[in-house]
């Protein structure tokens, strides 16, 4: 019988970890107090849990991203060093907690730990209203932007959208949305399509994404589309109508989410993502830091699907 997983690192959610062609692996995650960009990198993956932490970058007392740094995302993509981040205005702007928009810095260093990170403004994409959780991905010579976004005209919070890019830090046309909430289990406390993360195996591109309030119902989607498909036509992609990914009440590990996924040493893919260990949250849980990073092994069916699993055991 499987033993309990255990964190792999304490109060970090949104984990994201790549593992890079210097042969270190990168860290990024929130932070509790939502003010900064934290770095961390290691040989291996289990040497993440206590290396040393590097302050990147730290929001701006003031003005349009000066608050509630979420969800970093490091990728080295043509060349430089890139954080994909989401921020809120300052407090006094009304509402501000809703009104996220995304960002990009750069570091042409070799390592993303030394060296300056210059800030290349908001990754705009042409609809102004909330979004958050980006990511990239180069797929067949293209790279690719994918995020969650609020459309106005759209019941809900947020649904996934994807473009292609024209630098690293701009899109180069517009955004096509690939999935909103819909299912009974993406629409619990918030309707939310979030958190997306791809994964390319077996002649098949997928995406991972999150739905749902982030307390105990959160869960985990997918998304898959042909490799030599479209990305940019909605209907080369297939939803799975059921959650791949969810709170094990048996063990304790509640509301698992916002996924990365990651190469370890042997080649095999490693599913990150972040989870809690109880439901009984005090307070706001926005500000509640115990969300915690989590790493196990992903496996695969005959048919070359993904199986996740459960959030509780390796």
């Amino acid at each position: 019988m499987s033993e309990k997983l255990q964190p792999l690192i304490q109060q970090r959610a949104d984990p994201y970890i790549i593992h890079h062609a210097d042969g270190y692996y990168y860290f990024t995650a929130s932070v509790p107090e939502y003010d900064r960009i934290e770095l961390r990198r290691a040989t291996s993956i289990a040497g993440l849990a206590t290396a040393q932490t590097f302050d990147v970058w730290h929001k701006p007392d003031a003005g349009a991203y000066s608050e509630l740094i979420w969800a970093p995302e490091l990728h080295f993509n043509q060349g430089a060093w890139y954080v994909y981040f989401a921020a809120a205005p300052s407090r006094e702007i009304k509402d501000n907690l809703f009104q996220h928009r995304m960002y990009a810095i750069r570091n042409p260093n070799s390592n993303p730990l030394v060296g300056e990170w210059e800030f290349m403004g908001q990754v705009d994409s042409g609809i102004d209203s909330f979004c958050l959780d980006a990511t990239s991905f180069t797929h067949k010579g293209v790279l690719y932007y994918l995020w969650a976004q609020k459309d106005p005209a759209i019941v809900g919070n947020s649904n996934l959208y994807i473009a292609p890019m024209h630098t690293p830090w701009q899109l180069a046309g517009t955004p096509v949305m690939l999935s909103k909430p819909e299912f009974d289990w993406e629409i619990r406390g918030f309707w939310v399509n979030e958190g997306p993360s791809v994964l390319r195996r077996n002649g098949k591109v997928f995406i991972s994404y999150s739905a749902s309030a982030t307390d105990e119902n959160y869960a985990m989607g997918l998304l898959w589309a042909d490799e030599d498909a479209d990305l940019l036509d909605p209907t080369s992609w297939t939803k799975s109508v059921e959650p791949v990914f969810k709170t094990c009440y048996e063990h304790g590990v509640y509301g698992p989410g916002h996924n990365s996924f990651t190469e370890a040493e042997d080649g095999s893919v490693m599913l990150v993502y972040h989870a809690r260990t109880y439901t009984e949250i005090i307070g706001d849980p926005l500000w509640n830091p115990d969300r915690h990073t989590f790493v196990k092994r992903l496996q695969w069916d005959e048919q070359g699907m993904p199986v996740f699993g459960s959030a509780s055991l390796a």
